[in-house]
């Protein structure tokens, strides 16, 4: 009966690290260099490559639809969520930045993307970003206070839902 007791405290124990340790793991990013090839999330297709347009081409098909799909988009890689990994910001050619999540949180990049080109594949749709989810972003960047305090009102922009982040160079 002894050897029972013991052995399941003993399973409760390993069980319980192990849970622990999985928590400790998912609450940063990967580890990584983020070098030429790299992909995160599903495979960046040769052809997705070859046909990714920049973000201000992705701007203008927003003209007449409020959502493009099946998309591949580049840039280069200007912030990363310093906490996980979830979100990205890509530089766009006129100084701001367009805002990256991955789908269904079903991957994460390792802070190493950061100054990387890439090219996304995904779905974009415009959205109007209440003012707490942009101070949430702000402080998961790292942000100061005066910073994150700025943010009074909220932002139309479009977001990017990526399946898919391949480091072109």
């Amino acid at each position: 009966m002894k050897k029972l007791i013991y052995t399941a405290v003993l399973f409760i124990g390993i069980s319980t690290f192990s849970f622990a340790q999985e928590a400790v793991e998912k609450s940063a990013p990967p580890a990584g260099n983020a070098v030429l090839g790299d992909y995160y999330g599903a495979d960046v297709s040769g052809i997705a490559v070859g046909k990714a347009i920049s973000v201000e081409k992705l701007e203008s098909k927003f003209k007449d639809q409020k959502k493009v799909e099946n998309i591949a988009v580049k840039g280069e890689v200007t912030d990363v969520c310093e906490k996980r990994g979830c979100w990205v910001t890509i530089k766009t050619e006129n100084g701001s930045s367009f805002f990256v999540k991955m789908k269904d949180y079903g991957f994460f990049v390792p802070t190493a993307l950061k100054g990387k080109n890439v090219v996304l594949e995904g779905d974009a749709k415009k959205k109007i970003t209440s003012v707490d989810e942009l101070k949430h972003y702000a402080k998961d960047a790292k942000k100061s206070q005066a910073e994150i305090n700025a943010i009074t009102a909220p932002k139309e922009e479009i977001r990017f839902v990526a399946s898919g982040i391949k480091v072109v160079n």
